[in-house]
């Protein structure tokens, strides 16, 4: 008897606790819960693990490319002789990432895919094209 109700306990508790969890997922891809806040996990220096435009993986085309994201909202990149600057902030209640270009910068809205603190995947569209990004703590 002990047994059922410690069952019937136990399956109660996950069907009214898994629910509320999986609502916690912010992004598609995760992660499912985080105790860093969405700037720390940004706020870093990343490199290129993965590129995909429009599908086609194009990752060696992009070696060497860098992002730094800092906490005090400037963003810069650098790809080899190319480099340049920009503000970040959060938009769409967090869901996407407004970079301002400042200095050899365009504009752009980055869709997050992933945000955690080793990891940060997002896609921008220019025009048709889809350009997604995995990136990796450098």
């Amino acid at each position: 008897m002990k047994t059922i109700k410690f069952l019937t306990i136990i399956i109660l508790f996950f069907t009214v606790l898994f629910p509320s969890v999986q609502s916690c997922k912010k992004y598609p891809e995760g992660p499912l819960i985080s105790f860093r806040s969405r700037t720390e996990r940004v706020s870093n220096t990343w490199k290129v693990d993965n590129y995909k435009l429009n599908g086609s993986d194009l990752t060696s085309l992009v070696s060497g490319y860098i992002e730094t994201f800092s906490k005090d909202g400037n963003y810069s990149f650098s790809w080899g002789i190319l480099a340049g600057t920009g503000k970040w902030a959060f938009q769409n209640k967090d869901n996407e990432i407004r970079i301002t270009g400042v200095s050899n910068k365009s504009s752009e809205t980055l869709y997050i895919l992933k945000l955690e603190e080793k990891q940060f995947w997002y896609y921008y569209m220019d025009g048709n094209d889809k350009n997604e990004f995995h990136l990796i703590q450098k």
